[in-house]
């Protein structure tokens, strides 16, 4: 890439023109449910598939655009990152904080959708089509709804450079410093236990043109030794 992208979507969009069918986050689950065995591999052009359906729903269905606050109630997950994406596609706020007030939830709690004016409940399944338990009334069910929204997108405003793209505990991140400088080339594997970092790990390998390994749960030493070999890992978060 010639010049660095300084946002989180025309990043993810020079690796989807430059090198399309690349692996850019691959997830090995070890969690106790009904996801636990899923291998699931994403390129740019997935990931970009993703974030463009997420960030439509996102604006048309949930009127979300700068100054809206898009609480992402998720563990790390390769679903998490097309939703951050989305999120600052459209301009918005994300934040990965339990307390606060939210326009919006994107969640894979039920019981957790009733905290903000809109909400999304996602499951994290990668062949779901529908949510297994009950949706509440006037929650998006993103298995079943997010395949309607479009594979392009574009945002009806932008944000301000200083507008704050991601809030945690620790602090505030401007859409100015949300994409570093210089990233953290190679293939990087992260164990994946703060959303957050995960988030940043991401967004610093892509700048570097790199890619993430995420193992949820805990397999065994031997295994995960096979995996992240068989994965060409370069680096541990």
């Amino acid at each position: 890439m010639p010049t660095r992208p300084t946002d989180a979507q025309s990043l993810l969009a020079a690796l989807a023109a430059s090198d399309p069918g690349r692996p850019r986050i691959t997830v090995y689950d070890d969690t106790e449910g009904p996801t636990r065995g899923e291998r699931v591999e994403l390129s740019a052009r997935v990931v970009a598939n993703w974030v463009a359906k997420a960030a439509n729903l996102l604006q048309d269905e949930l009127d979300a655009g700068p100054g809206t606050v898009v609480r992402l109630g998720l563990p790390p997950h390769w679903r998490t990152v097309y939703w951050a994406v989305a999120a600052w596609s459209v301009g918005a706020t994300v934040e990965l904080r339990p307390a606060g007030t939210a326009d919006v939830v994107v969640t894979d709690d039920p019981g957790a959708t009733g905290e903000a004016p809109s909400a999304v409940l996602v499951t994290l399944a990668a062949l779901a089509r529908s949510a297994p338990a009950p949706v509440p009334p006037g929650v998006v069910d993103e298995a079943r709804e997010l395949a309607t929204h479009g594979d392009v997108f574009t945002p009806y405003d932008s944000p301000d450079p200083d507008d704050a793209a991601l809030v945690t505990d620790a602090g505030t991140t401007s859409y100015a410093d949300l994409v570093p400088d210089d990233g953290c080339p190679g293939r990087w594997h992260s164990a994946g236990e703060d959303a957050a970092a995960f988030l940043r790990l991401v967004l610093a390998a892509w700048a570097a043109d790199g890619s993430v390994v995420l193992t949820r749960g805990t397999p065994a030493a031997d295994v995960l030794e096979r995996r992240l070999a068989s994965e060409g890992v370069t680096a541990t978060a």
